[in-house]
């Protein structure tokens, strides 16, 4: 099988797309990866090279970008060029509007984010009139498409809401991260977060400023600018909180194998690929109590109001004066984290190819995706 799937390089899409790539490959499905967006950096194009994913890079801004749409439209263009060319046996568009476009094979819509949920959860208010034309392009690349996936139920549920989706229509398919790519190490007295620090939703900056409250150093890994080069203000005083930048998948999995404690009081989260991650070495999770998170893991994690600033500190501190606790915490998210596995994942993303293929919206055999 041959598959065309869109993508960028900007946040946890990249490791997502390279993750499924790699699940799908022993079920003989040759992927074929269409980036726009910023254009990947060498380190992201060496990555994929070792997945195995055939990279076809486009400069086209993306639909959440500001006033993207011409550049949505020379994008629609080239993606359909590209299956032309490559002819695949299904589609999977990575974002929305281009699930509305004539491909030829079947489109399958993945829901990762989306602005009117981001807004929803993070500014407390609906979106505003200016994103009008961008709600009318994602319910129109859902309603185009063959099949559409979410990665948590709580992510279906969003998008009804916001997209005139029906609910039942949303496959819900888990993401996974491979196990051995994140070992548990000896654990120290660290709390890890790792975020865009620019990104709201993340609420990155909550766990430094909880810092001074606690009696361990926070570590605080990720992008410190905002794209449009916005300076960001974290807080935290200098005591309590290491910035560590931006690092390179192995060295984020290092720290996250010392680490005690991962922390990410998120505002919103569709799934949490980091504290999925984190799970795996071992963390014990502190998480923002949001119904995709508790979706994702149960009894295997703590949560707290994304804003209460004096409850993630007081949990903090249970956590670094209580070993027993804190460690069986820890085994709790490894095992639910060792459930999310990559062949999971492929078996579901297999079984809405082949429902795509079955919807009788496009004329392809379904035995082709089978």
């Amino acid at each position: 099988m041959r598959l065309l799937m869109t993508a960028d390089a900007v946040g946890g899409v990249w490791p997502y797309a390279l993750e499924l790539a790699r699940a799908l490959a022993p079920h003989g499905v040759e992927a074929h990866v269409a980036t726009m967006g910023p254009r990947p950096t060498d380190r992201q194009r060496a990555d994929a090279a070792r997945a195995g994913v055939a990279l076809h890079e486009g400069d086209y801004a993306l639909e959440w970008m500001d006033a993207p749409w011409d550049d949505v439209a020379r994008a629609g263009d080239w993606l359909l060029g590209l299956a032309r060319a490559r002819a695949p046996d299904v589609v999977q568009v990575n974002g929305y509007a281009h699930g509305a476009l004539p491909w030829g094979a079947p489109a399958v819509v993945v829901a990762h984010s989306d602005v009117c949920s981001w807004w929803e959860a993070v500014r407390g208010e609906p979106a505003p009139a200016s994103w009008d034309r961008y709600r009318a392009a994602v319910a129109a690349g859902l309603a185009g498409a063959d099949a559409v996936v979410a990665p948590t139920r709580a992510t279906a549920e969003s998008l009804a809401r916001h997209y005139e989706i029906a609910a039942e229509r949303v496959r819900v398919v888990p993401n996974a991260r491979r196990a051995d790519d994140y070992p548990p190490a000896a654990k120290e007295p660290i709390v890890l977060t790792a975020g865009r620090l620019w990104d709201d939703a993340k609420n990155v900056a909550a766990v430094a400023r909880a810092a001074d409250a606690t009696p361990w150093v926070a570590y605080v890994a990720g992008d410190a600018a905002s794209p449009d080069g916005r300076a960001v203000e974290w807080g935290g005083a200098a005591a309590s909180v290491r910035w560590l930048g931006p690092l390179a998948p192995a060295e984020l999995a290092a720290w996250m194998g010392r680490a005690a404690v991962y922390a990410l009081p998120a505002r919103y989260e569709p799934f949490g690929l980091s504290a999925l991650e984190a799970g795996l070495a071992g963390c014990a999770l502190v998480l923002g109590d949001l119904p995709s998170l508790r979706e994702v893991w149960g009894d295997a994690a703590l949560y707290v109001a994304p804003d209460d600033a004096t409850r993630l500190a007081a949990v903090l501190r249970t956590l670094a004066a209580d070993d027993g606790y804190r460690a069986a915490l820890g085994a709790r998210a490894r095992a639910r984290a060792l459930t999310y596995t990559p062949e999971r994942t492929a078996a579901g993303y297999l079984a809405a190819y082949a429902a795509a293929a079955r919807s009788g919206r496009c004329q392809v055999a379904p035995e082709a995706v089978s």
